[in-house]
């Protein structure tokens, strides 16, 4: 588990003010995202679009939007990757760099025996090539994402959770 204990995730774990804005669809506030990040998320045919200005991401998981910046709207299939927080997110990421998925982490607990976090991240290589920036659609480290998958996982080991 490399990500966030060296400088390469540095910039993309900093805690910095957070500015709002709410979704010209759904009024629900987003987070903001440098535009460099957005870029990156983009499909190629949108990036003409995208201009110089950050955007905001929204937050809402029944909501079509990706990204926002006052009327101007990404829908989440103009984007190239599912945004994890999503309700139909295929496949839900928890991990962008290294392609992990929640159900990633599920297995790694409860069928190949991960005990802790690290365990979890070496066996499925979460958290181990950091560029958050360019990858994940929030441009913040996933390191938060791949906990609550682990958390998740141990509380159905545990018996804790009523599974689907």
């Amino acid at each position: 588990m490399d990500c966030c204990t060296q400088s390469c995730c540095s910039s993309c774990c900093e805690s910095s003010y957070v500015e709002i804005s709410a979704c010209p669809v759904c009024k629900q506030e987003g987070i903001l995202v440098k535009n460099f990040t957005v870029r990156h998320i983009v499909s190629e045919e949108y990036l003409p679009q995208v201009g110089t200005k950050d955007y905001f991401l929204c937050t809402n998981p029944e909501c079509d939007v990706g990204y926002y910046q006052g009327e101007n709207v990404f829908y989440k299939q103009q984007l190239k990757v599912p945004i994890w927080l999503k309700k139909d997110a295929n496949p839900k990421y928890v991990c962008y760099c290294g392609k992990v998925t929640e159900e990633d982490i599920m297995d790694a607990v409860l069928k190949k025996g991960a005990k802790t976090l690290g365990e979890a991240c070496k066996i499925t290589g979460a958290m181990k090539d950091c560029k958050c920036e360019i990858n994940n659609p929030t441009g913040k480290c996933c390191t938060d994402i791949v906990k609550e998958a682990f958390e998740k996982a141990i509380k159905i080991k545990e018996g804790k959770m009523w599974t689907a």
